[in-house]
């Protein structure tokens, strides 16, 4: 198994691992840079807005021939809305993604694909903070 690099990012280090020949940047390292204890929280609150399911969506509508747009419209009318809660395991699960990778494990996390255009990923990491 390959050896994980990390990049420094103030002050936090952030994991790129790799998974078969795509390398994915941990959102569970730069989750923990806003909240230590519970960087699930983090993501799961930054993949409740709608404009980081859009921008999921389009990524996963594509580069994933298998991606189910049906669940995704589903969850994208839902965006937004108090109730709606989403998990990077729920969203994998219901619509095939393969832009996001998730393991609760120990030393587990979520990630998201490396080779997603920096600009557009630091526009939805925002939302993070």
């Amino acid at each position: 198994m390959p050896k994980n690099k990390t990049l420094l990012v103030k002050g936090t280090e952030i994991t790129i691992s790799s998974r078969g020949d795509k390398d994915y940047i941990s959102l569970t390292d730069i989750a923990k840079y806003r909240n230590t204890v519970e960087p699930f929280a983090v993501i799961n609150n930054w993949m409740r807005s709608k404009s980081t399911i859009d921008f999921i969506g389009l990524w996963e509508t594509l580069n994933n021939p298998g991606f189910k747009p049906i669940e995704f419209e589903r969850f994208r009318n839902e965006a937004g809305n108090n109730y709606f809660v989403l998990s990077p395991q729920r969203w994998i699960q219901s619509t095939d993604a393969v832009g996001i990778v998730s393991r609760s494990v120990r030393y587990g996390g979520t990630g998201w694909r490396a080779d997603t255009p920096v600009r557009m990923s630091a526009a939805s990491a925002r939302t993070m903070s």
